[in-house]
């Protein structure tokens, strides 16, 4: 195992970072890269942050377990396929091959940093100066001093619960992070929120047969997606056999923590489950840091403010990620650390390196699945006025579904929003087997600003649902 520092090496780092996610270790990479004296400060043993550890990728190989399950009991027999029986996931045998998988990757994590020099420091980080960084050892067993010319915080977000006085009850549920604590699936859940973590865990129980229930505040489940998708998804999700309560709000919980528990919401129903799971939000991890103390700007929500290359309201602290509240993806804040340090510590060409927030990619790996990027029908409307907008659509079903029973057959819908009378693509928006794939090409043709006759002169892939955005009318 490569070593985790308990004391200084230097008398002085070119760059400190806080955080060792995904952010924190691209940067760090990339600074120690062109030769810089780089320390990452991590609080826990595991290098990776939220995405490696309890994010992105345990997720995606939990939603692998659960479209696979679908696929066996509601696909396979459309194919003839026969003497295949009752699958039977095994939660608790799998929890432990996928949680040696991420042990593997922290691994690969720490290895990376060996092999390009970068320390790895295990203890809580807070400023005590715009120049020092105070490192407290696990269980209180030390604290030491880094000196650094920059400081970097990349410590991401965390979950955000409602407290028992607000809710009562409400600690007798988990957090969306502790999802992949659980050991055995749970027969009946819980999962509060709209957003696209609640989409997936609930989506994920679900399709592993749990009985499972979304409670949300309006009629549909992404909000903040384009309409479209609200409309194909949700009623899929009730079709799928999950149940969604509209309109609706925890109000109380009763019971004890491991056993059942019986969910009141506004409208007087009464759900017994054995999981509540909270994904209402979440909130940046600034607590106790000192970072209001030095005079960094946080905002309503305890983002760290920054400007377009990352700066806080402190000369020398930067921040990059979850923290600062901008989209809120582990690409972004890998590709923001990489061109932060480009910046900082790179060549002349890259003096004024910065990531660009615009016409970010970004998919939620619900069932089906969905991709989207740039902008929505309602905001492009809004932005261009309603007269500059046209609008290609198409709702269909991909081939693989021909061969499965009807009620079994996934929705899929392509959208394109254009802009002006050249027609420019300024949004793209996706749902169907596959669209998490068929994004990424479709991201670049936006951020490369094609119109829509660019997509009517590439010729289609057949048979694809994707040849579906380059052949609507």
């Amino acid at each position: 195992m490569p070593p985790i520092y308990e004391k200084p090496s230097y008398e002085k780092y070119d760059y400190v970072l806080i955080g060792g996610g995904s952010g924190g270790s691209a940067s760090s990479r990339r600074a120690a890269s062109y030769g810089k004296k780089v320390a990452v400060v991590e609080a826990t043993p595991y290098l990776g942050g939220t995405c490696v550890n309890i994010g992105c990728v345990p997720k995606k190989i939990m939603w692998h377990a659960a479209d696979l399950h679908e696929k066996m009991t509601q696909h396979a027999s459309g194919y003839k396929f026969t003497g295949l029986g009752t699958p039977k996931f095994d939660w608790a045998v799998f929890k432990l091959q996928r949680d040696a998988y991420i042990r593997k990757l922290n691994g690969i994590y720490a290895s990376n940093f060996e092999k390009e020099h970068v320390e790895f420091h295990q203890g809580f980080g807070n400023l005590t100066s715009p120049n020092t960084v105070e490192v407290t050892l696990p269980d209180n067993k030390g604290k030491y001093t880094l000196h650094a010319d920059k400081i970097c915080i990349a410590t991401g977000n965390q979950p955000t619960v409602p407290s028992d006085e607000e809710i009562p009850g409400a600690s007798l549920g988990i957090a969306s992070d502790d999802f992949f604590d659980l050991v055995e699936q749970p027969k009946r859940v819980v999962v509060v929120g709209a957003g696209y973590i609640a989409v997936e865990l609930a989506g994920i129980v679900n399709a592993l047969g749990s009985e499972t229930h979304l409670i949300i505040r309006g009629e549909t489940v992404l909000r903040t997606f384009d309409p479209a998708i609200q409309e194909v998804l949700t009623p899929w999700m009730e079709k799928t056999g999950m149940n969604i309560h509209k309109m609706s709000k925890v109000v109380r919980v009763e019971g004890q923590k491991g056993q059942t528990l019986t969910v009141h919401t506004n409208k007087g129903e009464k759900i017994e489950v054995d999981v509540l799971l909270w994904a209402i939000g979440r909130h940046a991890n600034t607590q106790g840091m000192g970072l209001e103390e030095l005079g960094v700007k946080l905002d309503a929500k305890g983002d760290v403010v920054v400007d377009e290359y990352q700066n806080s309201s402190v000369d020398g602290v930067l921040a990059i990620g979850d923290v600062q509240g901008k989209v809120l993806v582990t690409p972004v804040a890998i590709a923001a650390g990489q061109r932060l340090s480009n910046r900082l510590f790179g060549p002349e060409k890259f003096k004024n390196d910065k990531l660009s927030y615009e016409d970010i990619s970004t998919v939620v790996f619900s069932h089906p699945p969905i991709g989207t990027v740039g902008l929505t029908e309602p905001e492009a409307r809004k932005k261009y006025g309603d007269d500059a907008i046209k609008i290609y659509k198409s709702n269909f079903r991909s081939l693989y579904f021909s061969m499965i029973d009807e009620e079994h057959k996934e929705p899929t819908m392509y959208k394109l929003v254009c802009a002006g009378p050249e027609e420019r693509v300024v949004g793209v928006h996706i749902i169907g087997q596959g669209s998490d794939e068929v994004m990424q090409g479709f991201g670049v043709a936006v951020k490369m600003k094609a119109c829509k006759q660019d997509l009517d002169d590439t010729v289609a892939i057949h048979p694809t649902s994707a040849e579906e955005l380059v052949t609507l009318r």
